[in-house]
Order: C-alpha cells, then structure tokens, then sequence
C-alpha cells in the first residue's frame, strides 16, 4: 500500500526556520573548519584548498552574524 503524506506536515517542515543559537553554533564550526583548511592548504602549498577555507570560514562568519541578528529580532 502505498505511504500518504499529509501536505501540511510536509510544508511546516520545509518553511521553519533555523533559531538563532543553531545559526550562531554552525556559523562557528564553519569558521573553525574553514580555518583549519586554510591553514592546511597553506602548509600543502595548495591554493585551492586554501581558498575553500577562506571562503568557508567567511561563511562562517556571515552565518554567526545572521544568528545574532535573529536574536536581537526576536526569531
């Protein structure tokens, strides 16, 4: 028999929203994680790696930010 879904149990899941500590807390990994890659690309000499981090780590940074704005809002 085939699973029926209940389309508004499938919608509430796709429109909720991060709260602003999990924006902050990935925002953080993200940072730390594309530190750690630049630096690796730097000691490898592998530019791209380092870019991956550089451009991960400012991510990072615009996700904590967005997770701080959240919390200032209220959301």
């Amino acid at each position: 028999m085939p699973t029926v879904y209940n389309v508004s149990q499938t919608r509430s899941k796709e429109n909720t929203m991060k709260s602003s500590t999990q924006d902050q807390t990935e925002g953080m990994f993200h940072k730390v994680k594309g530190t750690v890659k630049e630096v690796a690309g730097e000691l490898s000499d592998n530019p791209k790696l380092e870019a991956e981090g550089t451009a991960e780590k400012i991510a990072g940074k615009v996700q904590e930010k967005i997770g701080q704005v959240k919390k200032v809002v209220g959301k």
